[in-house]
């Protein structure tokens, strides 16, 4: 057993609200430069639609991620060999169109122009180009459903669904789903790189791009089947999220996740097995990945688990933040959480809570699995979202939140609340608290449980900035 961290991420997806507010400061802070335009390392979609860049779940088009040939993993794509002689040759890449042409105004045409009778007008031009361009495609064109009477029926999601009866008027729903790097614990990115420009921290497991040994082949980009990884056309370098590790080294939440206005992040450590990886990414059928990432996952609060961590290197304040996790609680223990589209093979690390939405038909509150058949949004949607298709995953976890706002409506409106409908769903009245108090009203310390880097608790890294520079910190 080989024990490693893993910094995680989930959300919950029943509260947010589309507000972009994540995307922002992210967009601000690490893609403001000239040929970044384009990257949104952080984006909120709306589902269902085809996403950003342009059908990005669809692996028949864009052959990133893993499958199995005669029972091992291989990339879908080709491995490192196959890339290499056809290095010059990537018919598998995303075009700009794919993503959007970005754009701006010329602004300082409102203030120059000469007076004149109409009120003067700017029109759009390409950043890339600077030609005047008509836009065609952004990266959240599809907001709030705008255009998914179109691009619907190309939703992968809608597999095994008649996508026509959930696209009219009557029968439409959405939700929102925040997207960013998955950090996975089998990233296609780093096994698609010819250069090996892409790692995984030891540390942490954060993936990352050496901007130095890249060489801009952009295989990683087509390798992602997430669509995270993006070529910066003016350093000729990829670039992707980098889970603000600057920032979680100093033991702070990720921009995305401390910005949020809905409180739908929760970043936390993992521990797990790192020797059974290619065993739960090479399970024969792709509903078992699931239970078996699941496996993977160690408890840490196991005084074996515990011992064998410490022995292996592994911190003692990485220890105690795993015992503390948010994430594992949503992930492991109550089995809330569930992975964006495990059949890619690829382990994501940034997991979903799906989302309750309203009853289209009336039903007794107490049925709580006729009420989830009954919701708005498709249970099969939804499977096939976050578990390759395997309804009962999804249905465990919508019964479990709806119990839980049953059981929590009746303490605060009715009588005491009812058990019997708890214990049908494996839960009890102190586990339905503990699940509130962390999904409805948790604090910034208990969302976000995050160990700082070695040796950063006895020695700040906040003071150190201002005297450290390429050759190492100057002393006192």
């Amino acid at each position: 057993m080989k024990i490693k961290a893993q910094m995680s991420m989930v959300l919950n997806l029943d509260k947010c609200i589309g507000c972009h507010t994540c995307s922002i400061p992210c967009k601000n802070v690490w893609t403001n430069r000239s040929g970044t335009e384009y990257m949104w390392f952080n984006n909120v979609e709306t589902k269902p639609g085809i996403g950003y860049p342009r059908q990005w779940e669809n692996q028949d088009i864009h052959r990133g991620g893993w499958t199995l040939k005669n029972g091992k993993l291989a990339l879908k794509a080709g491995g490192r060999v196959a890339k290499t002689a056809r290095i010059f040759h990537n018919p598998d890449l995303p075009v700009i169109d794919d993503y959007y042409e970005p754009w701006t105004y010329d602004y300082g045409h409102l203030i120059s122009s000469p007076a004149k009778k109409n009120q003067p007008a700017i029109r759009p031009r390409s950043q890339i180009t600077g030609d005047a361009m008509r836009i065609q495609w952004g990266p959240n064109w599809e907001d709030d459903l705008a255009g998914v009477n179109k691009t619907g029926r190309q939703d992968v999601n809608f597999r095994n669904i008649e996508h026509a009866v959930y696209l009219t008027f009557k029968r439409v729903f959405l939700f929102y789903l925040p997207r960013l790097c998955e950090h996975c614990l089998n990233p296609a990115c780093v096994a698609s790189c010819p250069s090996g420009a892409l790692y995984k921290r030891e540390e942490d497991g954060i993936v990352l791009v050496d901007q130095e040994r890249c060489r801009g082949w952009r295989y990683c980009v087509s390798g992602c089947p997430y669509k995270k990884v993006y070529f910066n056309w003016k350093s000729g370098r990829s670039e992707k999220c980098l889970f603000c590790y600057p920032r979680t080294e100093a033991g702070l939440p990720t921009l995305c996740a401390r910005t949020c206005v809905g409180r739908i992040r929760y970043v936390g450590v993992i521990l797990y097995d790192a020797d059974r990886i290619q065993w739960a990414a090479s399970r024969p059928r792709p509903q078992d990945i699931y239970a078996a990432h699941l496996d993977m996952m160690l408890d840490p609060c196991d005084p074996e688990v515990t011992a064998a961590a410490r022995f292996q290197g592994i911190p003692p304040n990485v220890i105690t933040a795993a015992r503390r996790s948010p994430v594992y609680k949503l992930i492991k223990q109550w089995q809330l959480a569930l992975p964006l589209h495990p059949e890619f093979r690829t382990l994501p690390m940034v997991w979903y809570v799906p989302p309750l939405s309203p009853v289209s038909e009336a039903v007794d509150d107490a049925n709580v699995s006729t009420a989830i058949d009954r919701m708005r949004i498709p249970v099969t949607y939804l499977a096939n979202l976050l578990t390759a298709g395997d309804e009962l995953p999804v249905r465990r976890a919508l019964q479990k939140l709806a119990a839980m706002r049953n059981y929590m409506r009746t303490q605060r409106v009715g009588d005491s609340g009812e058990t019997q409908p708890l214990s049908d769903v494996g839960l009890t009245a102190e586990t339905i608290q503990e699940m509130y108090e962390l999904l409805a009203i948790a604090r910034r310390k208990d969302r976000f449980v995050i160990p700082t880097s070695s040796g950063a608790e006895d020695a700040p890294l906040y003071p150190e900035q201002g005297r450290c520079g390429f050759a190492g910190c100057s002393p006192d």
